[in-house]
């Protein structure tokens, strides 16, 4: 009688190899979904070693860094909408002075309530507008932004006649700009309970799914019944939004108002939020690389100034790091 050794074959029946399923979901991933905590880490690496005499990693240091890009960081987390949608807002920095002068020159005639609302409703009822061009009349959101930051910074100037409005609500200063809770300041604060509620719309509700569909195929998400036209105008009202409450913490951090703020928060915050992986033309983005991309924003601006770089050599050291960005992030692999 022929005796048969048993089969050394193991493979399940299903064909499902554990270290095959790990290999696959290894391949799945995009190394340029990394390259922004890379470079913060590389960037904070070289601050670190070159700035080490000057206090550049210093508790107080890093804090200021985090507070003074708050702004920015509230701006970016709205751009990652309008963005992942496939669509632009250029009004923002536009809408940061206007909010912050009306909530203060409201907060000073009546009192901290109307004040607060009324710089937001500034920020919405310029996304309602934008939206209503957008929409309504089938404009591109380039064009229509581009109109209203116009407008909307020319009624800025007109308010106060280009004087600074200086906010004396020490309640206002408290949550919207030098107090704290605790040893936590209200600026590091406000930007995480942004960042945190973004990122849980964005990447947990029905609403962000939409926003991603509408920015990778807008007539195929018609066709599945997304309301495409609602999900825009939203997009568009959370940047202003976004924007507007960037203004109150401006207004709170330095006390005051004026129509210049802002002014160069608009690619600030877009080259965050593209450092930070979102697709400029829709259908991808990150709530967590745009606060990255705004803190490598920050800690670069705060690294050249104490190595006693001018504002014209951080402008060069700034797009130089931009171009980088987009080069790493955005170029398309050969083939498609």
């Amino acid at each position: 009688m022929a005796l048969h050794e048993p089969s050394t074959d193991t493979s399940p029946a299903t064909g499902s190899d554990p270290s095959g399923s790990l290999l696959a979901r290894m391949r799945r991933i995009d190394p340029r979904s990394y390259v922004v905590y890379l470079a913060f880490l590389l960037i904070l690496a070289f601050f670190a070693v070159t700035l080490q005499d000057d206090g550049f990693l210093t508790s107080t240091n890093l804090l200021n860094i985090v507070k003074q890009t708050a702004p920015v960081s509230v701006m970016a987390v709205g751009l990652v909408f309008v963005l992942s949608a496939g669509e632009i807002d250029l009004s923002i920095g536009s809408v940061v002075a206007l909010a912050a002068l009306v909530a203060a020159i409201v907060l000073r005639d009546h009192g901290l309530v109307l004040g607060v609302l009324a710089g937001l409703g500034c920020g919405v009822g310029v996304g309602v507008l934008n939206g209503f061009f957008t929409t309504a009349l089938r404009l591109p959101s380039f064009l229509v932004t581009l109109a209203t930051m116009g407008l909307v910074a020319g009624i800025a100037r007109w308010t106060t006649d280009l004087e600074a409005v200086a906010v004396t609500n020490q309640t206002f200063v408290n949550v919207f700009g030098s107090g704290k809770v605790g040893p936590v300041p209200v600026l590091v604060l406000w930007t995480l309970g942004v960042v945190l509620v973004g990122h849980f719309v964005f990447r947990h509700t029905r609403f962000g799914a939409h926003v991603l569909a509408i920015g990778d195929n807008a007539s195929a998400a018609r066709v599945t019944g997304i309301h495409v036209d609602r999900v825009r105008l939203a997009v568009l009202v959370i940047s202003a939004s976004a924007a507007a409450l960037g203004g109150l913490l401006y207004a709170g951090r330095v006390q005051g108002a004026t129509y210049t703020l802002g002014t160069s928060d608009l690619l600030i915050a877009i080259a965050a939020v593209v450092i930070g992986g979102t697709r400029l033309f829709g259908g991808s983005g990150s709530v967590v690389g745009a606060l990255v991309g705004s803190l490598i924003m920050g800690m670069l601006t705060n690294g050249l100034i104490l190595m006693g770089l001018d504002s014209n050599q951080q402008m060069v050291a700034q797009g130089a790091l931009l171009l980088l960005a987009i080069s790493l992030t955005l170029r398309e692999p050969r083939g498609r």
